[in-house]
Order: structure tokens, then sequence, then C-alpha cells
């Protein structure tokens, strides 16, 4: 394997001295050009694995430079070197095309941590997208986005409707991306305790608080050199919005208790159905939060808009949970009708109901228990804490959608149906849910 090739440019000779020396010790060989011309010429006479280059230049600005190379080095990960705390200027270079971006002054730990994650991105790897199943101009587009994406390490949030398959995107770009080999830590944010979720995201030391037996780390240390799936992020409280605000500006965390600050390097992928922009204009969610985790806004389809994508997704659901089952034409005709308010989570669930209930492997339209407007508005009543006043079959559909949605956290999902947890727990037992 060739020794990598890295094009650094600053008008500053200590500066180029000083990231020259680094990367030479990480056995990568070295360019140097003093402004944004040179630093043309160049890119058009070699094939650089990685480019570094300070904002302010004699002849133009790092943001210039990093526009042009989408068009005429595309395939060349470029990081930003900008002024310590200016957030806006490293948001913009992000949204442009740049891979990442580094503060002054330079923290080379954290500078070799970017570029090896940059030579990762060259390295040839396997096509993303195959576990995105769908035919749709949607899915083809979103697949296309998801390999973009997933070559920087600039913050993504994913937006739709609940059950259209949002962590899934999130994985994607995990495993497409530079840090497929690190881990990929999910969070649903609505469902830790408003009392604990400090110590939950940044970890504890021993002693911080009653029943702080030992030190701790927190989901974000788990997620070091990976990936952070912040799911439902909208349901983060403000004070948590600020905390993760620094983190990651700063890509540091204090845990509880903790005298001192550590460096952790994580990518932050959100994620939620709530409509953000709407909950910043009303004051309940953070602004330079929304800003700053918004770089790059992925939108996952409805299935109701993926058209035949339904026929193909139900085929394959059914070959998993039973090769012996199919659908008659009156099954396909009333999967193309229905509305699906529930996305593709609603439909899984609807077929391994039919499969149950279906005679001789058949599925028909009846099988299929689709819900009328009447049983969604029963739904959400029951959602709103009024089960009391609902059948058993509502009354279970509900706890099975909020146990979902919370990932079976029951504290979580009592507090979304409205009961206390000892009701729910007799609602469970009473209608056979586990």
């Amino acid at each position: 394997m060739s020794q990598p090739l890295a094009l650094v440019i600053d008008d500053e000779p200590d500066i180029c001295e000083l990231l020259s020396l680094t990367l030479g010790r990480m056995d990568i060989r070295t360019e140097t050009a003093e402004n944004v011309a040179g630093a043309k010429t160049l890119l058009g006479k070699h094939d650089f694995d990685i480019c570094l280059t300070d904002m302010r230049l004699p002849d133009g600005d790092g943001l210039e430079l990093v526009e042009w190379m989408q068009t005429n080095a595309a395939g060349v990960p470029v990081a930003v070197i900008t002024a310590h705390g200016n957030v806006e200027t490293a948001v913009q270079a992000l949204k442009l095309g740049a891979f990442d971006f580094i503060s002054k002054p330079l923290d080379l730990g954290n500078l070799r941590t970017i570029v090896e994650n940059a030579l990762r991105v060259r390295a040839p790897g396997d096509e993303s997208g195959s576990k995105l199943l769908g035919e749709s101009p949607q899915i083809h587009e979103l697949r296309d986005m998801i390999n973009k994406v997933a070559q920087s390490q600039a913050p993504v949030h994913i937006s739709g409707e609940s059950g259209t398959g949002k962590e899934l995107v999130a994985r994607m770009i995990h495993d497409s991306g530079p840090r497929a080999e690190g881990p990929f830590v999910p969070v649903n944010c609505g469902a830790i305790p408003a009392d604990l979720m400090e110590s939950e995201f940044f970890g504890h030391r021993k002693g911080a608080f009653t029943g702080a037996v030992n030190d701790k780390a927190g989901l974000v240390q788990c997620a070091r050199d990976g990936t952070l799936f912040l799911d439902e992020i909208a349901d983060l409280p403000l004070a948590m919005q600020v905390k993760l605000l620094r983190v990651i500006q700063e890509k540091k965390v204090r845990p509880v208790g903790a005298s001192a600050e550590e460096s952790v390097d994580v990518r932050i992928v959100s994620a939620t159905h709530k409509n953000l922009s709407q909950m910043v204009a009303d004051g309940e969610f953070r602004e330079d939060l929304y800003y700053r985790i918004n770089v790059i806004e992925l939108p996952v389809p409805a299935l109701r808009e993926r058209g035949d994508d339904i026929l193909l997704l139900t085929d394959h659901i059914l070959q998993r949970h039973s090769a012996s089952s199919s659908l008659d034409d009156s099954a396909r005709e009333a999967l193309l009708g229905y509305a699906f308010p529930g996305n593709v989570r609603e439909l899984e669930n609807m077929l391994e109901r039919a499969v149950t209930l279906c005679t001789n492997g058949s599925i028909s339209a009846g099988d299929l228990h689709m819900r009328k407007t009447s049983d969604a508005s029963g739904t959400q009543a029951a959602l709103a804490g009024k089960l009391g006043d609902q059948v058993e079959d509502v009354q279970r559909q509900a706890i099975v959608e909020a146990l979902e949605k919370t990932r079976y956290n029951k504290t979580a999902a009592a507090k979304l149906l409205g009961l206390s947890f000892r009701q729910l727990r007799y609602r469970i037992k009473k209608l056979g849910i586990e």
C-alpha cells in the first residue's frame, strides 16, 4: 500500500512545519501551499488523500477552497482549521462539504484522529444501501444521500414520521463511513428520566451522589471513536441541550463529580418525528443546538409515499416470518390503498398478526385488520391516558405502541400513556402482552 499524501495550506510557516512533522510521524507525506491559488495548482497535479486548510489565506479563504474542491477534487476529504470558538464558520464549512474542522490552538491528538478517519474514507469499503429496501425514487435518493453524508464527520439530523426507519438510516451512515469499526450507540432521549440524564450521558465518579458506588462511563464516552445516535432528540430538556451543545462544540465532557473535562471524539447523528424548527420558534428547543445538529438534514419518506415499495417490503417481511404465507389480490389492493400512519413498523406488526390469523397460508384483506379512522382516534385517546374508556383491543394496541416507541422502557411507556408504573404493569399482565 502506497504512503498517503496530504496537502497542508497555511500562510504561516510554523503551522505548516508543525502539521508536516505531525503527519510525518504518522507515515504521511506532505505537500504545502501558502494560498488558495497554490493549493488549486497542487490539487490538479497530485492525488491527495487528505487536505488541511487554514480559514484565512492571503488570496481568499478556506471556505472558498472547500466549495471549489467539491467540483474539482471531490474525492479528497478536506478539514478546515478555524479560530477557537468560531462555531458559525465551522458549521458553514461542514455544510459546504468539509470532512471535519479543527479549532486553534491545535490539539494534535484531535488532529491525528481526524486524519485517521479521513484516510479510512478513501479506503475501499462495502457499498451501503443494501439494508434499505425499495425501488421508489425517494429511496434511491435517500440511499445516495446516505453514501454522501457517511464520508463526512458533519452532524446529521434524520427527520421523518414514527416508524419510517430512522434508526436504520443512522446505522447505515455509521456502517458506511470511517467510524464503522467503532461503536454505534443508540440513545432514546425520551426514555431517560430527567434526574438521571446527566449521569447517563456523561458518566459519573464514585461518590458523586447517593448510589454512585463506582466510576461509570456515560453514553457519550461509550460512543468514543464511533457514532452517538440521539433518537427523539426533541425530548431533551433545555438544561441538557446546553450541555450537549458544549460536547459537540468542544468535543469534551465532564462526568458528574469529576474535577476536569476529558476529550471525546464522537460523531453525532440525531433524529425526531417532531418539527424541530417549530419547536425553536416556540422556545422549546435551543436555536444554537438546532443549527449545530442540523448541519445536514436527511428526510426519510413515509411509507404511503413510496408506491410499490409497500409490496416489496411486504414480500420481504413475509419471507422472514413465514415462507409459506402469501397475499391474495384483495390484500395487495388493500395494502396499496392504506395510509399507514405507523409506516414500516405498522406494516411489520400487521403482517405478523396476519400470518398467525390466516388460513391455508393465504392472507386476505380481512386478515390484515387495518385500522379505521375511529380505531386510530381511539388509539390516540388511549395514548393520552384514557385507556379506561377503551375496549381491550385498543388498550393492547396502545400499550404495545408505547412500549415499542420507548424500546420497552416501562417507566417511560407508563409516562407516555398517562399511567402509573403499577397500573401499566397490571394492564400488561391482564392483557397477556408478555
